[in-house]
């Protein structure tokens, strides 16, 4: 009969530990959320400012943990910052490269501890595409070609050469890379349509505006076109050729890229002639890959964002439309 109570008791005791240790496991599971560290290029133009917000504002809403690290334009910080996460053991990492090159060391490091990582917004140059899972962007040279052919357009009744200056962005990044591919691609075949002066103005509007201010010096009333690789330079730009005595999108034709909510507002004011979209609101998108990586889901290698051509024509109606 004794035997019986105690091994009652030790029953009682049992159930009462599974319940207790069940109990705990249950709050253990609803406190293990994803993680994400995020490194970011910078705050170097509008676009890029819309991109952070897109990507903390769909985080929250995902209930995703971000781990956020501004590089300010360095390599070397965005290297740092993933070293950091890995370090962290956070689920997934994303970043949007500052330029193609030297990511191979850090990357393979993420690999080894198990981390998956995805690209936004730009590309990676490394022998091993199994360091990273997906791209989540645009398709630049597409931009590139759809510049171009606006361009061509645009100019087709113009007798003479067309002459050309072209604002390229940061120094080995894709979107300067594949920008000028593209652009490039569409003229070869087109002799009288040249590019007379090339130079970065680093996706900056400071830039683009003392770049400009070159590129008028050294051909003065000898320039048709300005293409720049972003709105923020080629805003920078509008105030250099108005300030040398010239009106922008009539004297010289002004071809941009992004359709950020300053690119409309210059078309609207009547001084820049087209914008390309290059959306940046990217963060829905990428919380999807994050929580579809951690269901075990494959993804594609490439997840393109749909985007269009905005001319000058289209300014007044779209700009209240612009969330960025």
């Amino acid at each position: 009969m004794k035997r019986s109570r105690g091994s009652a008791a030790a029953m009682v005791v049992l159930v009462g530990l599974v319940m207790i240790l069940a109990a705990l496991g249950c709050q253990s599971d609803k406190k293990k959320g994803i993680t994400l560290g995020f490194s970011q290029i910078g705050a170097e133009s509008e676009w890029r400012t819309a991109n952070t917000k897109s990507i903390e504002e769909a985080a929250k809403a995902a209930g995703i943990e971000l781990k956020f690290s501004d590089a300010q334009q360095k390599q070397e910080n965005q290297i740092k910052a993933i070293r950091s996460f890995i370090a962290q053991k956070v689920d997934v990492i994303a970043f949007s490269p500052v330029v193609e090159t030297g990511w191979e060391p850090v990357l393979r490091e993420a690999k080894a501890a198990k981390i998956p990582v995805i690209l936004t917004d730009r590309a990676v140059d490394t022998q091993d595409d199994s360091l990273w899972v997906t791209l989540i962007g645009s398709d630049f040279v597409e931009e590139g070609r759809r510049a171009g052919r606006w361009l061509v357009e645009k100019m087709k009744g113009h007798e003479g050469p067309v002459n050309i200056v072209e604002l390229q962005g940061t120094v080995g990044s894709a979107p300067a890379i594949d920008r000028k591919k593209g652009f490039e691609e569409i003229l070869k075949d087109k002799p009288n349509f040249k590019i007379i002066r090339s130079q970065t103005g680093d996706f900056t509007r400071a830039k683009g505006k003392e770049v400009m201010e070159a590129f008028l010096k050294a051909e003065g009333k000898n320039i048709n076109v300005l293409y720049a690789h972003n709105d923020d330079m080629a805003i920078g730009a509008i105030q250099a050729i108005e300030e040398a005595g010239l009106q922008p999108a009539k004297d010289i034709v002004i071809v941009s890229i992004d359709a950020v909510k300053g690119a409309f507002e210059a078309m609207k004011a009547g001084k820049l002639n087209v914008t390309v979209e290059c959306s940046p609101l990217l963060g829905p998108q990428l919380m999807t890959a994050v929580k579809d990586l951690m269901a075990g889901k494959a993804l594609p290698k490439r997840i393109v964002t749909e985007e269009g051509v905005f001319p000058m024509e289209t300014a007044a109606q779209e700009l209240p439309k612009r969330k960025y």
